[in-house]
């Protein structure tokens, strides 16, 4: 069943929404499966912004034959070739031979990789500033390599202010019946989603979020159109900063977060204890996670969000918990920065891994690691308080 919506002027979206797909690239689990997103300028000329995962390769056929009608499509523009994205260009081809291809350089590399039949399809290569004209509608390239692949690109219309951001801008969770971000209460719905998107798929490569930021603020942006998610027309100006603060590293908030690792429960107890001591002395909101029980992209996105963390972390095989290890190790692979990190251990004949931590998190940039290390040995008792007092304090005034 055709079920395409109109954006703007000769603007479409034909994607549609995945709702049984349970983990996001097969690592990163899902409540509310995703939306795959893809777009149809039909001018003088038309053009075909990106194509779709397969599992709604039905929907997202239609819809494009349902707004081209008896017209031919004349472009595909290829913003990103991950296969969520480019699953269908060679069906598209079938379907349309007379389409040419349009994508940069490093595009047309990974194409004939994914799809070598495809090495004698028209094609134009674009760089940076290029143009295509379509009749109305005059699209700009701007390349945004490494938001998140190296040949992802953007497409601006000029006509509309339509900004094509490829996966930037995007977020877990499908759409229902409406395409576009004000038509939810996002922050209650998509924000957790689009911060854990972020910081996960987008959030090792700040410094190119910011160098496409730079070139996004000298245009006319009146929508953004991502891979994504839904699509923004309003309030635009509120999700770049949101952008613009992930990918600096700051933090959203001045809440604080509590980590812990408790194989038996007594680091566990220790951690709640120190969680509502620092709630009541600080007055601020702090949130707990068993590091066990949290899947690592939502630690991930609380650290994100929370400019300070606070670890409880037991000491296994004279090593890391290893469930915190792993976090731990997501925190490096995703370079976190700028954050305050607290670190509390627990041994009963040896703690280690408080040195062991804190060796991890120096690796980091801007990292500052409050002094002392509390050390539990075996269980938290009344008489640790004062130890426990004068590590909540240094906490707070961290």
């Amino acid at each position: 069943m055709i079920n395409y919506t109109k954006i703007t002027d000769e603007t479409y979206w034909v994607g549609g929404s995945d709702r049984r797909l349970s983990r996001f690239e097969n690592i990163f689990p899902l409540e509310d499966g995703v939306s795959y997103n893809s777009y149809v300028i039909a001018d003088e000329k038309t053009a075909l912004f990106d194509t779709a995962d397969i599992s709604i390769s039905d929907q997202f056929l239609e819809n494009v034959a349902g707004v081209l009608g008896d017209k031919k499509l004349d472009y595909l523009i290829i913003n990103h070739m991950e296969p969520d994205h480019c699953s269908q260009i060679a069906t598209v081809v079938a379907m349309y031979p007379e389409v040419t291809l349009v994508g940069n350089a490093k595009t047309f590399t990974f194409l004939s990789q994914f799809f070598p039949e495809l090495g004698s399809q028209s094609k134009i290569t674009v760089a940076e500033g290029d143009t295509l004209e379509l009749g109305k509608h005059t699209l700009t390239f701007v390349m945004a390599p490494m938001v998140h692949w190296p040949e992802a690109m953007f497409t601006y219309d000029k006509a509309t202010g339509a900004l094509f951001s490829a996966d930037a801008f995007g977020t877990f969770g499908a759409i229902d019946a409406g395409i576009f971000a004000d038509e939810y209460d996002f922050e209650k719905k998509f924000l957790d989603e689009a911060r854990r998107y972020y910081a996960n798929i987008v959030g090792k490569y700040g410094m190119q979020v910011q160098a496409v930021l730079k070139k996004a603020a000298a245009i006319d942006i009146k929508y953004i159109c991502p891979l994504h998610g839904p699509i923004w027309r309003e309030n635009i100006a509120w999700f770049i900063d949101k952008y613009q603060k992930w990918s600096t590293y700051t933090p959203e908030d001045d809440e604080i977060v509590v980590i812990y690792g408790s194989l038996y429960g007594h680091t566990e107890s220790a951690a709640q204890r120190a969680a509502a001591m620092i709630r009541e002395k600080s007055g601020k909101k702090v949130s707990v996670y068993d590091v066990s029980q949290t899947h690592p992209s939502k630690l991930i996105s609380e650290v994100w969000r929370c400019g300070k963390i606070v670890l409880f972390c037991p000491t296994y095989n004279n090593g890391i918990y290893i469930p915190m290890e792993n976090f731990l190790s997501d925190c490096q692979a995703l370079t976190v920065q700028n954050r305050i990190f607290a670190l509390a251990q627990n041994g009963t004949w040896a703690p280690a891994s408080g040195k062991l931590m804190t060796e991890k998190l120096q690796t980091l940039k801007n990292v500052t690691i409050v002094e002392p290390v509390l050390t539990i040995k075996s269980a938290l008792h009344v008489t640790d308080e004062p130890e426990l007092e004068v590590f909540v304090t240094a906490v707070v005034e961290a």
